[in-house]
């Protein structure tokens, strides 16, 4: 008989991957134009920098309907385990110590050295819990997937006058042929660093549940689901939206293994004319587009990031609902 923990991962898992399929079907079109963004070298005001109604314009012109949902083989793969791990992690640690996904106590105590004696663990303070569980979930979903993100970006990125890949199993070879195992772990250490951005997303949102459950006489809203998962979204893309364009930049340079032992005339070893890491991607971006290049597409990806959320988390909540009925403990 399976246990009540096995059960909540395994509806954790299924709920996860389910709205994450449904989240990257929906906005693939507004995550092509924002990854085009983050990817321009140029200033805006410059010759060749293209908005976000210049970008659309373009993809439409050149590549028609289809090219809104270019490497959208690579995002749904991505994002069926990336959710899938993040959701099992995320309510796992919140069941250990005593919350489950739904929000309520497992029952479960534990000595506490207080007068109020044995209590769930950290009942008082869920927001360190919900913290710690965002930020381990994220840390293992990002370093699980980050090759599937690595594939997605260079499929949505890549020119016109350049050799397209295929598909997706025929550009993750030819990136290991030409570039290395290393070039699927481009851009790791600044996703690592996004792991903020759910560590303010989640417990927000959790902490907006738990005010519009006090609010409440039954069950939330799909309405109320989504304003939650909304606002908690909006918050924490504001607040570290810097480092995905970081990422995008490491992503999408090419470091060919047959140019690591390429020399110049005299000799010496050529310099690799690409970014060695954040910091140094982070100096070039300010310096040669100022503070707003570090914003580039910020607006879209509001436009992609806060429907995308509401609508993961609200089909998430709706599956883990129905699974909880369908198989009570």
């Amino acid at each position: 008989m399976p246990s009540t923990g096995s059960k909540w991962s395994a509806n954790s898992m299924i709920a996860g991957a389910g709205g994450g399929l449904v989240a990257s079907v929906a906005t693939c079109p507004l995550d092509v134009v924002k990854t085009k963004l983050q990817a321009q070298r140029v200033a805006r005001g410059q010759l060749g920098y293209l908005g976000v109604i210049g970008t659309l314009k373009s993809i439409l012109l050149h590549d028609g309907i289809r090219g809104l949902y270019r490497g959208l083989g690579p995002t749904i793969l991505g994002y069926l385990p990336t959710w899938a791990i993040y959701f099992a992690v995320y309510d796992g640690i919140k069941a250990r110590f005593g919350e489950q996904p739904n929000g309520s106590s497992t029952g479960r105590i534990y000595p506490a050295p207080h007068a109020k004696g044995y209590q769930p663990a950290m009942r008082e303070h869920s927001w360190s819990l919900h913290i710690l569980s965002a930020m381990s979930a994220g840390a293992l979903s990002t370093a699980c997937t980050n090759p599937l993100w690595v594939i997605k970006t260079r499929f949505m990125t890549q020119t016109r006058e350049e050799v397209r890949y295929r598909h997706t199993l025929d550009a993750a070879l030819t990136i290991y042929r030409a570039e290395g195992i290393r070039a699927f772990y481009r851009g790791l250490f600044p996703s690592l660093l996004g792991i903020t951005h759910v560590a303010v997303q989640f417990p927000l949102y959790e902490q907006l549940k738990i005010i519009a459950r006090r609010r409440s006489d039954g069950e939330l809203s799909s309405q109320t689901f989504l304003l939650c998962s909304s606002s908690s979204k909006m918050v924490a893309s504001l607040a570290t939206y810097p480092h995905e364009v970081v990422r995008t930049r490491l992503q999408t340079q090419r470091r060919l293994l047959a140019d690591r032992n390429a020399l110049n005339g005299d000799g010496t070893p050529k310099s690799p004319r690409t970014y060695s890491g954040v910091v140094q991607v982070t100096k070039k971006i300010i310096r040669r587009e100022g503070w707003r290049g570090l914003y580039k597409g910020l607006s879209i990806n509001l436009l992609r990031t806060v429907p995308n959320s509401a609508v993961t988390m609200l089909t998430y909540e709706l599956l883990m609902r129905y699974l909880a009925r369908a198989r009570p403990p």
